[in-house]
């Protein structure tokens, strides 16, 4: 029976959703403010968080940064702010999902059930048996580590998945619908979380779209990640 945590200072949406995911039968525990949500997660295992933006203590975004210093339950983002700069910068500090207000119960369902079997899938893969090595890249499913050019990359946990999925096919066009379902373990959904991800990772690989070295969009196919194309020799 998955365990949720709702983080929602809005007693008339807190019962709503307290009283939609029992019936869903669920195990649900709620809070209103930021360092009630810290303390629970330091204190109990859940699932999934439903993290609300507008805390009175503590703005959600540096709720959910304090969050993933101690925990990496997964964590549905609910907000009333549709700002694509925010979305992004939630998404790339360790957001799983998000949902802007208001949405019915069933979109939230399926986005929890999204978030569920991934974290399960995850959890119940056997490790990665070998390290990847795609030109100057080096990758370690196990550790979870990623070296580019002996350099230590700082990639959030979403942008590691993507990254050790498309290495694994080096010089194959992966389609998004693939990727939406491997990587976020989703049949449908939005192509700008991909995208966000993607611009996050090229920049981190020191590459951007228009100049790419491993990260390659072919517009209306996919993305497929290959080595750099080694210089032309120089004549002796």
């Amino acid at each position: 029976m998955p365990s949720v945590l709702v983080v929602e200072d809005d007693q008339f949406v807190r019962s709503a959703l307290i009283r939609h995911l029992t019936e869903a039968s669920h195990t649900v525990r709620s809070v209103g403010t930021a360092l009630e949500a810290l303390r629970e997660v330091a204190h109990f295992r859940f699932d999934v968080v439903i993290l609300d933006l507008g805390l009175p203590d503590l703005d959600g975004a540096e709720a959910l940064k304090m969050l993933r210093g101690i925990t990496d339950v997964p964590v549905i983002i609910a907000t009333a702010r549709d700002d694509e700069s925010e979305i992004v910068r939630l998404l790339n500090d360790g957001a799983d999902d998000y949902l802007t207000k208001p949405f019915s119960v069933e979109h939230l369902s399926a986005r929890m059930a999204a978030v569920l079997r991934r974290s399960r899938a995850a959890g119940g893969e056997a490790p990665p048996p070998r390290v990847i090595q795609v030109g100057g890249l080096s990758i370690d499913p196990l550790r979870r580590q990623a070296q580019l050019d002996g350099a230590e990359l700082d990639l959030t946990r979403r942008e590691f998945d993507l990254l050790t999925f498309l290495a694994g096919r080096p010089g194959v066009v992966v389609a998004r619908r693939e990727l939406l379902a491997e990587v976020w373990q989703q049949s449908y959904g939005d192509d700008q979380t991909i995208d966000v991800h993607l611009s996050w990772l090229r920049r981190k690989l020191g590459e951007t779209a228009a100049r790419p070295r491993y990260l390659h969009t072919l517009r209306g196919v996919g993305v497929k990640l290959q080595p750099p194309a080694a210089p032309p020799e120089q004549p002796a």
